[in-house]
């Protein structure tokens, strides 16, 4: 080997490269615990309505430890987003001792059963409040299509000046409507060339000749069935 100038030099070259390796992890590790490069800023941006200064602070405490290198930015990033209202989360450096923060938070679109809101996403989170807006519900992970449905039955309403302020599906996929007066709409369950959305748009088509005209309180309508609808009028009787 030794009288192999080949060999001599692949040797040479693996043992130079080894030892640049070794120099490049220490001085990384010296990088990272160095006091030379402190932390010294936390720049927070975002429209933020209900994530407090403080609440951000007390959560990014412990997940700032070392200096402006050693911050593992995806942990800051884990611990903001379990606030109640942060959506989503943006971590970056900034030379020489700055990390930039950009929170999104949820627009709560709904209370969600007793438990939480919906955003505009149709997200579940634990946020609290959402007094005046509308309540749906249904089984886990439906979030997503009951916000859906939603938009779809607020456009179909619309031309009769109703607004669902409740929106609830079964666990056998059945859906019911509350509206903003009362009125409770029976739609059921999607039916081959019969979507719950069309029993709906028929209620919306002969609402004027119909509800539009009567006097009487009505509480209940019926959508299951295929070529009409049937009426539960208020009893208003008192005593």
């Amino acid at each position: 080997m030794w009288d192999n100038p080949r060999l001599l030099n692949a040797a040479a070259g693996f043992l130079t490269a080894l030892a640049l390796v070794v120099f490049a992890v220490a001085a990384l590790q010296l990088l990272l615990r160095s006091s030379l490069f402190p932390l010294r800023e936390i720049d927070v941006s975002g429209a933020l309505a209900h994530t407090t200064r403080q609440q951000i602070d007390e959560a990014a405490r412990g997940h700032v430890a070392g200096n402006f290198f050693s911050v593992d930015l995806a942990d800051l990033r884990g611990a903001l987003e379990a606030l109640p209202w942060v959506r989503a989360v943006q971590v970056r450096r900034v030379w020489p001792d700055t990390l930039e923060v950009e929170i999104e938070e949820h627009v709560a679109l709904a209370r969600w059963g007793g438990n939480g809101l919906v955003d505009e996403q149709g997200e579940r989170f634990a946020g609290s409040g959402g007094e005046g807006l509308p309540l749906f519900a249904g089984p886990a992970g439906s979030e997503a299509e009951v916000t859906r449905r939603y938009r779809v039955f607020v456009a179909l309403l619309a031309p009769i000046g109703a607004v669902p302020e409740q929106v609830v599906v079964s666990p056998r996929h059945a859906w019911q409507l509350r509206l903003a007066d009362g009125t409770a709409l029976e739609l059921g369950r999607d039916a081959p060339g019969d979507p719950v959305e069309s029993r709906l748009a028929r209620f919306v088509a002969a609402y004027p000749q119909t509800l539009g005209r009567m006097t009487q309180k009505v509480d209940h309508v019926d959508l299951r069935y295929p070529n009409g609808f049937a009426l539960r009028v208020a009893d208003n009787r008192g005593g």
